[in-house]
């Protein structure tokens, strides 16, 4: 794979003019689907510290409309507040549905209308459980001379996939568990079947 190199850099004020953020794309990125970076500055006085970093998969749902089927959009709020406190780097990648794309991801839902799970729906429609790759993030990170990050996650294929991709993540910070009455089992399926770090109530 080519390396990428940074295309553009421009700073976008966000959240009604409150933070303002550098929105950064790449060059180089075969797939053509326009992953971000997203990074903030930071507003804490300790400028040497390891950045904290969100990789963040699209979720035209969740981020955009607030479904509550989901967490993706809680947890990109919880980013934007703590890397904009800390500083450090929002990754947004194209891979919606876990990689199977957006309709698919509604023929899942109406799937798990039916009892299925989120994992057992996509193996249904004959589709990888979680089909996403990571490293495009190592990529972007090694663009912007990022080496070594402290992870905002709950899933450790995360740090997995970017610890074979040369970045070192030398610490993995949790996100809140933001579960709700329509989210839960979603949530718990997660955790059974990809031991994300949650911890229920």
């Amino acid at each position: 794979m080519d390396q990428l190199t940074v295309k553009r850099r421009v700073v976008i004020p966000v959240r009604a003019g409150d933070v303002m953020a550098e929105f950064i794309s790449f060059n180089g990125d075969e797939s053509g689907k326009e992953h971000i970076a997203i990074s903030f500055a930071g507003t804490t006085t300790d400028k040497n510290k390891t950045p904290l970093v969100r990789l963040h998969s699209e979720c035209l749902t969740g981020d955009v409309f607030g479904s509550g089927r989901c967490d993706c959009g809680e947890q990109l709020d919880e980013a934007i507040d703590r890397i904009n406190e800390e500083g450090g780097y929002i990754l947004y990648l194209r891979q919606e549905g876990r990689g199977i794309g957006l309709y698919a991801k509604l023929d899942a839902y109406a799937l798990q209308d039916q009892g299925y799970d989120t994992y057992e729906a996509n193996e249904m429609l004959h589709l990888p459980d979680d089909g996403r790759d990571f490293s495009i993030a190592a990529r972007m990170l090694k663009a912007l001379g990022v080496n070594e990050v402290r992870l905002l996650t709950n899933n450790p294929d995360k740090a997995e996939q970017l610890t074979v991709n040369d970045i070192e993540v030398t610490e993995l910070v949790p996100t809140a568990v933001h579960v709700n009455q329509h989210n839960r089992n979603y949530l718990e399926a997660k955790a059974r079947r990809k031991h994300h770090t949650l911890k229920f109530d």
